[in-house]
């Protein structure tokens, strides 16, 4: 498994982020997106305005090869995972075209890739049994508060298998 991180300029709009996980999930090669950026919350987390919502004109449903995704963080940094490396250069012309701003990409490691304590914590007493059951793309991947189904989008990869 190799790692390649993506980190654009500047900040994406839904729009661009959507043309560009549909352009990488066409990849053969990509095994999982993780998308890192500034949170945007559905309400004000805190302060006075507690409790309010906040209409970011950002936080948008985007369609990602068919799955819907809603965006919860504006798009600042990604992490793929690939299979090997032979499609690097594919990724270099995406982000050339979509990232006229300028991006760095970086191959090196980035994710977790065995269970933390926080999955342990996760997942309770029987987490040792679903921890060695689990997908092992959801990995490091969730913190311990959060609901997985809010943080977590699966998009499953139709390859033809006679190609």
């Amino acid at each position: 498994m190799i790692e390649v991180e993506i980190f654009p300029h500047r900040y994406l709009k839904a729009s661009t982020t959507e043309k560009f996980l549909n352009r990488i999930y066409d990849l053969k090669t990509v095994d999982r997106v993780v998308i890192h950026g500034q949170s945007l919350p559905k309400t004000v987390p805190f302060g006075p305005a507690r409790g309010l919502p906040v209409n970011h004109s950002e936080r948008k449903i985007i369609n990602v090869k068919g799955v819907p995704v809603e965006l919860t963080v504006m798009a600042g940094r990604f992490i793929l995972t690939l299979t090997d490396d032979s499609e690097i250069n594919k990724i270099e012309e995406i982000c050339k075209e979509l990232f006229p701003f300028g991006y760095n990409i970086k191959v090196g490691k980035f994710l977790k890739d065995r269970p933390t304590v926080t999955d342990y914590l996760k997942y309770g007493e029987d987490g040792v049994f679903l921890i060695n059951e689990m997908d092992r793309r959801l990995i490091g991947l969730v913190d311990p508060r959060s609901r997985l189904k809010t943080n977590v989008s699966v998009i499953e990869k139709n390859i033809d298998k006679d190609e």
